[in-house]
């Protein structure tokens, strides 16, 4: 049976430990700078918590290194596992980082936001994978095809943009919506009652090409409700210029077609 270590401890990592410990694939080590941190994962699937990379061993068949961007640029410069396949989980950083690491390396990174003591159903999981060489890319997807059956093939390429999207998409999108939540809290209302909105909006992707079933007062070209809208913003001078800049996008992309 393969074995996998884990460099990392925060939110990827521990998901995505849990889920290749739940398909069966037996964890070694748990490495993270904060040794509480990386006991806490340890001890959920019975592996070895470390906090130095001077005691890793090489026993491992797959290292998984989920962390920052600039973390993985300073493994580069003092892990050496020639064996080894080595994968890290970014969206934004080549998979050639792991090059001095090892001949083998690649890529799983999933465009989902992941918060460490929420449960998430992996099998639903979308899973992005890159492999140094076909052989590579196939052993990563049966590593993580017992996980999930949602894996693409995406290189370095595709996966930046991915990121972006997904940037879009989740931090946008969040953010825009704590906006509103604290605009309503501010005025008395409960934020639940545009929950139905929220998932009708999500239910649009099923339903194709997301610019035509664009609704509001902007797609309308409804001026006296944007003026209206403009001067209840007038106070929030950082708010007003985010709602004029997606007016004039929904205009402009509505006026289009």
């Amino acid at each position: 049976m393969s074995t996998i270590s884990i460099i990392g401890s925060g939110n990827v990592a521990t998901h995505l430990t849990l889920a290749l410990h739940n398909t069966g694939l037996h964890v070694r080590q748990v490495l993270s700078r904060d040794f509480d941190h990386a006991a806490l994962l340890a001890s959920r699937i019975g592996a070895q918590p470390i906090n130095k990379l001077s005691l890793l061993d090489d026993q491992s068949d797959i290292y998984l290194l989920a962390v920052n961007d600039d973390a993985l640029y300073d493994l580069a410069l003092d892990l050496r596992l020639p064996d080894a396949l080595v994968l890290h989980t970014s969206g934004s950083t080549p998979a050639t980082v792991l090059k001095p690491i090892s001949r083998h390396y690649g890529v799983v990174w999933s465009p989902q936001t992941f918060v460490r003591d929420i449960a998430i159903d992996y099998s639903r999981l979308p899973l992005c994978i890159e492999g140094s060489t076909p052989k590579v890319l196939h052993e990563i997807e049966c590593l993580f095809s017992p996980v999930s059956n949602h894996i693409h093939h995406l290189d370095f390429e595709q996966r930046r943009w991915a990121h972006l999207a997904a940037v879009m998409v989740s931090n946008f999108g969040n953010a825009i919506n704590a906006l509103a939540q604290e605009t309503l809290t501010q005025h008395g209302i409960d934020f639940s009652i545009l929950r139905p909105l929220a998932e009708e909006t999500i239910h649009k992707m099923d339903y194709g090409p997301l610019w035509p079933q664009q609704t509001g007062p902007a797609r309308r070209h409804d001026q006296k409700t944007l003026d209206a809208q403009r001067r209840l913003l007038a106070d929030n001078p950082q708010m007003l210029q985010l709602y004029d800049l997606l007016t004039e996008i929904i205009q402009e992309k509505g006026d289009s077609r």
